[in-house]
């Protein structure tokens, strides 16, 4: 199967890949001018997609605002906005008013969140995930296209037939849901055009591509409808010495993600063959930080991040996409501007990637 945009097979070493970075971390925001000088070589040196997340730290949309005047071609994604904090209506009006002053460059990443976060941060009863992310899709894409606005669910019954009052420049923005469960995973077959899995371990690809088809085929779409599109942790070297700190640094989000972040990553990668390392990675936790990262082993590292010179990154990726990986988010290098820069030119150059 060709891909739509390049018209070359995703598993060719000729094809250009089509890579997304994920330009903060949520919880541990890097130095803002930074991150935009950043997001500006990026859009110039063609990657096709920025995210950025939202928990306990920066707001989401405000950053995005400044990304769309940093930026001229690459696509803006929300990762993710939580179905609990805002309405649907906010959401929609936000993300259409984004995608106007992009030029139609949005892509609108919508999950759950937790527990801890919705309950403890924002004092939000988490009732009904699952019919909430479904409910936002729907009425979302209602707003977006301009519709009347009328909407009879389990948690909203909205009844004035109410529409967006501006002609955003698309009918239709792309919803890419954050899921980690069969169930979330099949439901996201069934009404999102994306998935934004985070930490997936690399050989149930083809798994999930097998759920997210039952959700699109008992929706009445085809199978393929959803593409995958993966948070990965990465680091890029340039030179052999640095390879040990850099696996170091990956097993870091990791090891914080399975003992720090809820449940739901410690289960998903139990569930697909880590079950020693996670238990390994939780009681490490009790000694300290430090022990849990140490507790990460080379197998779990290997699954779920990519670290090595940019060829070695590409080929990595050219495997995982074989498997039914699509759109590969990495995380954006860690080094002082100047490093970084570099490392993005060299990925760029290794992934065929076309200068704008």
């Amino acid at each position: 199967m060709s891909d739509p945009e390049t018209g070359q097979s995703p598993m060719s070493a000729e094809a250009p890949l089509r890579l997304g970075l994920i330009a903060d971390s949520p919880v541990f925001p890097g130095h803002w001018s930074a991150i935009l000088d950043h997001v500006h070589l990026a859009d110039q040196l063609g990657y096709d997609s920025v995210w950025l997340g939202e928990a306990w730290g920066y707001e989401l949309f405000t950053s995005l605002a400044d990304l769309v005047r940093v930026t001229s071609h690459i696509k803006l994604g929300a990762g993710v906005a939580n179905v609990f904090s805002r309405t649907p209506a906010l959401i929609a009006s936000t993300a259409a008013t984004l995608d106007e002053r992009s030029g139609g460059r949005m892509l609108l990443g919508l999950g759950t969140s937790g527990p801890q976060v919705v309950e403890h941060w924002h004092g939000l009863p988490y009732q009904k995930p699952l019919r909430r992310l479904r409910e936002y899709t729907e009425i979302i894409n209602t707003i977006i296209a301009r519709q009347p606005l009328s909407y009879n669910g389990e948690i909203f019954k909205l009844e004035r037939g109410f529409t967006l009052r501006f002609h955003p420049p698309r009918t239709h923005i792309p919803i890419y849901i954050a899921s980690l469960t069969n169930k979330s995973i099949v439901q996201t077959g069934s009404i999102a055009d994306g998935v934004l899995p985070t930490y997936w371990p690399a050989h149930a690809y083809p798994v999930m591509r097998s759920l997210l088809d039952e959700g699109s085929l008992s929706a009445g779409r085809p199978a393929g409808s959803v593409r995958i599109a993966s948070y990965i942790m990465c680091e890029i070297l340039l030179d052999e010495r640095e390879r040990e700190a850099a696996r170091r640094r990956a097993r870091g989000p990791i090891a914080f993600y399975i003992g720090r972040m809820g449940s739901f990553y410690a289960e998903m990668l139990a569930s697909y063959g880590f079950a020693g390392d996670v238990e390994a990675v939780k009681k490490s936790w009790e000694s300290g930080q430090q022990a849990a990262i140490a507790a990460v082993s080379d197998e779990l590292l290997d699954a779920t991040a990519v670290v090595g010179f940019p060829d070695e990154i590409c080929a990595r990726l050219r495997e995982w996409t074989a498997l039914g990986l699509d759109e590969p988010l990495l995380s954006l290098p860690q080094a002082e501007p100047e490093g970084v820069a570099e490392r993005l030119r060299a990925l760029a150059r290794a992934a065929r990637l076309t200068a704008v």
